[in-house]
């Protein structure tokens, strides 16, 4: 089937339409034939694995010399024209790119293999099929499995750091305490409640809020995958609370930074790993809202009734902690966060939830009615988490996330590849939260005036972006080679499903040892900088809480079907 934009009208008979047509195919070839090739300095910026058939489509040409020809044309992998459309001419990227345009086929809706062709460019082929994000969300999954920590079956390594932790610091115990499992951070091999917590919460919320589409089971063991992985994180929190006062909050020092590349099973510092007992009321709030909805899910969904108390108990022990702390002020700078009103009310709102006590419902209305929206996403920029429980509870929390959203959108509208947020350490996970929050102001309202902020913000880390990358490991046909992991290292940066930082402002790079490549250098605009490298941190490590935001994100695209 050929799709053609500008439609031919049948004022005349079958003769006249046959005349019309004639006459636009030799317009469109002279047109075609008298235009300058493009510059051999031309890219066209796609999402590159695909698009579902409802999506919005879009892409972006940037180009070093002038752009003179006005269409693009869609063909299938055997050339054969099936979508022209006029190209929209737009601003510069940089002083390199001086030329640009947008490409939008959202109308396309065709199943099948296709690449895009602007006179003598052509885009990557990509793919527009129903279930095309379903590969996205497995190796999202599978990620989570080389971050295992411990004897929790882990893939790429051997079971690790088996002693964990040998001393607690911060605490008047100081003997050993088995602090064995849960999931490495990130490209190191430091464990810490809050990320774990946060991690933990996501995927029983990803569960909670589409049980169809996140009930993907690809061990066909009769477990959703992410309930399983969910209890790796579950299990390992429930070591943290070891006492009726206090809860271990981190698992090794910036010792883990200064020993050299190794294998977790080979780590030099297997039997030097203390655990530290840095408590704040941030990490309170994420823990009981994690415990809360781990207690409500093991009930309905394994009937595990005494596992499920087991987390109710602890969650709920816990968050009596948080006016009886000082919060404590990471001088290490490890996740230090110090505004937790929001994770509080989400803790307040699960312990209701699960409890139906009413003195939680009333505390988290309180803690609510105090938050504010953060404009922001990251591992501790989450209130709309507890905007979207909220406003179950009272509708007009919705309002807050709104606000959230219409702020996205202003940021998007005024700079060239939309992105909604000013880029950042953690790009990528900032704005898929911006995906994220405009899918719960979505199923909240059945509102889909952000829906653009969804498909931008997703399409940018799968390649339509200045570089031309996949943000992801193995997704896509250009992507991250030299991930900065321990395990990727040793593997030849072999990492699946890793989500990488993403480009970030140079001045984050002032003062790091980062010896910084050349390769990408000419995509690099306004400071912004990306290089693929197994040094750079900033830019290519992965986190867990930057992959479970993604693995939401790309889950929500998926089929139910596995």
């Amino acid at each position: 089937m050929y799709i053609k934009f500008r439609k031919v009208h049948n004022n005349r008979g079958v003769i006249l339409k046959i005349v019309n047509k004639v006459i636009v195919s030799l317009v469109v070839f002279f047109i075609l034939s008298c235009s300058k090739p493009l510059s051999s300095e031309s890219f066209i910026r796609i999402n590159q694995l695909g698009f579902r058939p409802e999506d919005q489509k879009t892409a972006i040409l940037i180009s070093a010399a002038p752009i003179t020809v006005k269409e693009f044309v869609i063909k299938t992998k055997n050339d054969k024209t099936v979508f022209e459309k006029d190209l929209l001419i737009d601003t510069a990227l940089n002083s390199h790119f001086k030329y640009s345009a947008r490409l939008d086929f959202s109308e396309f809706k065709q199943q099948g293999e296709y690449y895009i062709q602007i006179n003598n460019i052509r885009s990557k082929i990509f793919r527009i099929r129903n279930n095309i994000y379903n590969q996205v969300r497995d190796s999202l999954s599978l990620f989570f499995r080389v971050q295992r920590c411990g004897p929790t079956k882990p893939f790429l390594h051997q079971p690790c750091h088996l002693q964990d932790a040998t001393e607690v610091i911060g605490y008047s115990k100081t003997s050993p305490v088995d602090l064995t499992g849960g999931w490495h951070d990130a490209g190191d091999y430091t464990k810490f409640l809050f990320t774990t917590a946060f991690t933990t919460y996501m995927m029983l919320f990803a569960y909670e809020f589409d049980p169809q589409k996140f009930n993907y089971d690809l061990d066909k063991n009769s477990v959703p995958d992410i309930l399983e992985e969910a209890r790796v994180g579950l299990d390992f929190l429930l070591r943290c609370d070891f006492a009726d006062d206090a809860f271990i909050t981190q698992v090794q020092d910036d010792r883990d930074h200064t020993v050299g590349w190794r294998m977790p099973e080979n780590d030099t510092l297997t039997f030097n790993r203390p655990a530290f007992v840095k408590m704040n009321r941030s990490q309170i709030g994420i823990y009981a809202a994690t415990m809360a909805i781990a207690n409500r899910i093991w009930k309905s969904k394994f009937f595990d009734y005494e596992f499920a108390e087991k987390c109710l108990k602890s969650g709920i022990k816990i968050f009596e902690l948080r006016d009886k702390i000082i919060d404590y002020k990471d001088e290490a700078k490890y996740y230090p966060d110090t505004i937790y009103i929001g994770e509080l009310a989400l803790g307040a709102a699960e312990l209701f939830f699960s409890t139906n006590n009413k003195k939680y419902q009333i505390l988290a209305l309180e803690y609510g009615r105090k938050t504010e929206p953060d404009f922001w996403w990251s591992w501790g920029d989450f209130n709309a988490l507890a905007f979207y429980k909220l406003s179950s509870i009272d509708y007009s929390f919705t309002n807050q996330i709104r606000k959230n959203l219409e702020q996205f959108r202003q940021n998007s509208r005024n700079n060239f590849f939309n992105e909604p947020l000013s880029y950042s350490w953690g790009t990528t996970t900032s704005f898929l939260g911006v995906a994220l929050q405009a899918i719960l102001y979505k199923k909240l309202t059945n509102n889909s005036e952000f829906d653009s902020l969804i498909y931008n913000c997703r399409d940018f880390v799968l390649g339509r972006n200045p570089w031309g990358m996949s943000f992801i490991y193995g997704i896509g046909h250009s992507y991250p080679k030299k991930i900065h992991s321990q395990i990727a290292y040793f593997l030849k940066g072999y990492l699946p499903g890793a989500l990488v930082g993403g480009p970030s402002p140079s001045s984050v790079f002032e003062g790091r040892n980062i010896e910084r490549n050349s390769q990408l250098s000419k995509f690099d605009y306004k400071n912004i900088i990306y290089f693929d490298s197994f040094d750079n941190y900033v830019n290519n490590e992965p986190t867990i809480t930057g992959n479970v935001t993604a693995l939401f994100v790309y889950g929500y695209f998926c089929s139910s079907n596995n």
